[in-house]
């Protein structure tokens, strides 16, 4: 099996881009970043770091229009004092990856509480390429009630939130995979599916959330199933046989959420190149849980990797997923593979680091 960094780059993995900068003036890739419902702006490394692009969503919430941010650095963002301990928004995204924290913003007379992300897009040499930063926001008339609420108000306004993210993921799903059929091209088609077939992993976690009972738990075994259902019939290909065997069991959302990530990346991913020149072929996936706990495995019998090492690489989406399940399950995870001889990856992970305290 092919290793996914290898495809042709999409909007969603596009640490390939030779020039991001240009990319960012095409229109159907700008139209897709206008409609993302979260605020995102990328910056391009050189002698300094210069934002390149932001799209309609970071204009609104940082009140800043688009010919202001072009070719200026993060301090032009609006001040963005952090709710817990340690540095400003601007200093903290160069100092830090992933979730950078929850800050205070005052764009004219609205206050906002914005939850930030940020990524380092590296090269094949790990120099680094882009900066994208990601921020949420809910508009807060009283900040000092804001610092000051009960965990049980932020339950319920995290709650509030997810319900949002869940229709706005099943709505995302449906414009790519549109865009996916009005495609040009196949690799561009190709590329659109996949980045579908991420959101939809994302739409079916929502989905479990909300269709009964409030819990703060996911049953992974279930939704482990569901997500291999969804990849085959997105991606089914004739001759190729899915073993499915799960065990029932709660998990939080924070482990559920990167595993059925992963999940989907190496069963899209084997679907696609597992299988060349052949007419039959099996993906096996297991969830077994026992009295330690629980063991992820998938499985195929396709054509491998030249190395075991070639899954995941750095600066890749599908190492920055592997990452949050090591992080958020304490988990080990390990590849076997060689060529002609399949890829097999096992996620393990203790009962003791799968639901929050």
């Amino acid at each position: 099996m092919n290793d996914i960094s290898k495809d042709q780059p999409s909007p969603a993995n596009i640490a390939d881009l030779p020039n991001l900068a240009a990319a960012l003036d095409d229109d159907r890739f700008r139209q897709f970043l206008d409609h993302v419902p979260f605020a995102v702006a990328v910056a391009e490394f050189g002698d300094s770091e210069q934002i390149v692009y932001g799209n309609l969503e970071f204009e609104r919430l940082t009140a800043l229009p688009s010919e202001q941010l072009q070719g200026q650095p993060w301090s032009v963002l609006p001040v963005g004092t952090p709710l817990a301990d340690g540095p400003e928004l601007a200093a903290a995204l160069l100092e830090n990856e992933e979730y950078l924290g929850a800050f205070t913003i005052q764009t004219g007379e609205a206050t906002l509480v914005v939850d930030a992300w940020s990524n380092t897009i590296v090269d094949e040499s790990e120099e680094p390429l882009f900066r994208l930063l990601a921020m949420s926001s809910r508009e807060r008339s009283d900040v000092t009630a804001a610092l000051s609420e009960s965990l049980a108000e932020k339950d319920v306004l995290l709650k509030e939130l997810q319900h949002r993210v869940k229709n706005n993921l099943q709505m995302i799903t449906a414009l790519i995979r549109m865009e996916a059929r009005n495609a040009q091209g196949k690799e561009e088609s190709i590329q659109f599916g996949r980045l579908a077939g991420r959101i939809d992993a994302l739409s079916i976690l929502y989905r479990s959330l909300y269709s009964g009972q409030e819990t703060e738990t996911v049953d992974l075994g279930i939704y482990v199933s569901q997500i291999a259902s969804s990849v085959m019939a997105a991606h089914a290909v004739e001759g190729i046989r899915l073993d499915l065997k799960i065990d029932t069991w709660p998990v939080s959302v924070n482990v559920a959420m990167p595993v059925g990530l992963v999940i989907n990346e190496l069963m899209t991913n084997a679907l696609k190149h597992a299988f060349v020149g052949r007419d039959s072929g099996l993906i096996a996936v297991r969830c077994v849980v026992d009295d330690t706990g629980c063991k992820i495995l998938v499985t195929d019998d396709g054509i491998g990797l030249a190395e075991a090492s070639d899954w995941p690489r750095r600066g890749k989406l599908s190492a920055m997923i592997v990452e949050s399940v090591k992080r958020n399950a304490n988990a080990e995870i390990t590849v076997e593979s060689e060529p002609g001889k399949g890829m097999t990856v096992t996620i393990s992970f203790k009962r003791s680091d799968a639901v929050d305290e």
